[in-house]
């Protein structure tokens, strides 16, 4: 059973940043791929990076390209996702995901989801 937890979101102002974390329980941890998604009121849930098992292969979506860092820490089960210079448009509940494959793109559905957390970014 993989139960993955996020942490770290919170109220920033525009052009600040946070770091999300995702804590992952279960032995495959270290052979999936991790992503994480979010979702803006109203919106559906959208893609907004991934990293390999390894996490030598990362993907992001075009909005958060040059201003977030997928990362991970095998050891510690965790993944992270650093953001700079947020945006207004960034706020969203962001979701911890992981998948079945030690690959992943933007296309690929992950298997197993956290419960979210808020990042809400003020103008």
């Amino acid at each position: 059973q993989v139960q993955l937890v996020e942490s770290g979101g919170g109220l920033v102002q525009a052009g600040g940043s946070l770091r999300l974390s995702c804590v992952a329980s279960g032995r495959t941890f270290s052979s999936s791929a991790m992503g994480w998604f979010r979702q803006a009121p109203g919106k559906e849930r959208e893609f907004v990076a991934a990293l390999s098992w390894t996490g030598d292969t990362t993907t992001y979506a075009d909005s958060v390209k040059g201003r977030f860092t997928i990362s991970r820490n095998n050891a510690k089960n965790t993944m992270y996702l650093q953001m700079n210079s947020l945006k207004p448009e960034d706020t969203a509940v962001y979701y911890c995901a992981q998948y079945l494959w030690p690959l992943a793109s933007s296309g690929s559905s992950p298997k197993y989801w956290g419960q979210g957390t808020q990042v809400t970014v003020s103008s």
